[in-house]
């Protein structure tokens, strides 16, 4: 059994998600196991170089995480034909820009989404990718993770029956800076600086539906700034530019050609009270699901109650009480680290991957749809993509 080595030019990784998922508890683990297993018993390391602007902040990431080597020139880095894979987790506004000068340096591509922040940008770097022969995958990780997991294990099983709808609830309240400190970035407001949640993440619930639920054939979406200013890192006010909500409603064609009508809300200026961040509850004839990221509760159509319409007393019944939790079958490792041992077998033996740009031009088409829904107030077809 031969170790293979895997030079990955890391763009980004100074950042939250950056670090967190994918250095961390992607890479870093990954090294930590002794790399990525083939099916003839080789295994790959990846040996990351880590880019950042600011070289005291990346050379601690690296010392504290125990990768050898960092440098705060890109060019350099790709000059390099020894590291032959670039990721790039910063701004979305950038993301077009670099990828093409790693596609034109001959690397492989893989990088976090939206993959650029309009459908004719996210489509030029795929043909740019297909023209030039590289491989190439988009972060896609909901799917990866343990509760989505489940639920696609129920809607393999047969199950719901055939799938009626689906509601998903996303979000959480970002305190606006005075009160207390903010937790996302500042920029996330400024639709100048590539922010707004229809952005972030209807570019996620592309995949997701698509993957699980249907195929998306339209949209019909509100968004709004429920808070006008806000607070940045230093404490100054701005003026906030960018949707922190998105209201929309998706019809779906499900997997047998019926209709699917899914409605998801996203927000950062709700209060959570549900079972997780990011919940979808699927309603199906024969059964009924709610997913969170990591547990799934199930209701049979043999197992629902009958409750009676009566506004004269208190609900008699504890709803809550009458779900099955799906049991933990399987050790769920981070759905981030996943999808990176995945694509590092693509590359290494050429294993099936599905989540490549043109994937992650989807997202970004069905986002310009979400906003032109919203600036035309009525819904919005989302046809088959040509690449």
């Amino acid at each position: 059994m031969a170790q293979q080595r895997l030079g990955i030019i890391m763009n980004g990784v100074t950042g939250r998600m950056g670090m967190n998922q994918h250095l961390i508890r992607s890479i870093a683990a990954i090294r930590a196991q002794g790399g990525v297993t083939l099916k003839n018993g080789d295994r790959v390391m990846p040996d990351p170089i880590l880019i950042g602007r600011n070289a005291e902040k990346v050379a601690a990431l690296a010392k504290a995480h125990n990768v050898e080597r960092w440098s705060t020139d890109l060019d350099k880095a790709l000059a390099n034909k020894e590291d032959t894979l670039f990721f790039d987790a910063a701004t979305t506004q950038m993301r077009p820009t670099l990828l093409a000068k790693a596609i034109n340096a001959g690397k492989d591509i893989y990088c976090e989404k939206p993959v650029a922040t309009n459908l004719k940008e996210a489509l030029d770097i795929y043909k740019l990718a297909m023209s030039k022969g590289i491989k190439h995958g988009v972060v896609q990780d909901k799917l990866f993770l343990p509760g989505l997991t489940k639920l696609k294990m129920l809607i393999d099983s047969g199950f719901f029956g055939r799938i009626l709808s689906v509601r998903g609830e996303f979000g959480y309240w970002v305190f606006e800076g005075d009160l207390q400190p903010i937790q996302r970035p500042s920029w996330n407001y400024r639709d100048e600086d590539g922010g707004g949640i229809i952005l972030d993440m209807v570019c996620h619930w592309r995949y997701v539906l698509d993957n699980l639920f249907g195929e998306v054939k339209s949209v019909s979406c509100l968004g709004a700034t429920h808070i006008p200013e806000r607070l940045d890192e230093e404490g100054r006010r701005y003026k906030a530019t960018a949707d922190d909500a998105a209201y929309a409603t998706f019809e779906l064609e499900g997997r047998d050609g019926n209709q699917v009508i899914a409605q998801i809300n996203s927000s950062w200026t709700t209060r959570v009270r549900r079972d997780d961040l990011v919940t979808f509850h699927v309603d199906g004839t024969h059964g009924s699901a709610v997913a969170g990221l990591t547990d799934v509760r199930t209701q049979a159509r043999v197992n629902t109650p009958k409750p009676v319409w009566n506004p004269d007393v208190r609900q008699p019944m504890n709803f809550f009480e009458h779900w099955q939790m799906v049991p933990e079958y399987a050790n769920f490792d981070n759905g981030f680290k996943i999808q990176w041992e995945a694509f590092i077998r693509h590359l290494a033996e050429d294993a099936p991957y599905k989540w490549n740009l043109l994937e992650g031009a989807k997202g970004v088409q069905l986002v310009e749809a979400a906003l032109q829904s919203w600036k035309e107030r009525r819904w919005v077809d989302v046809p088959a993509l040509k690449a």
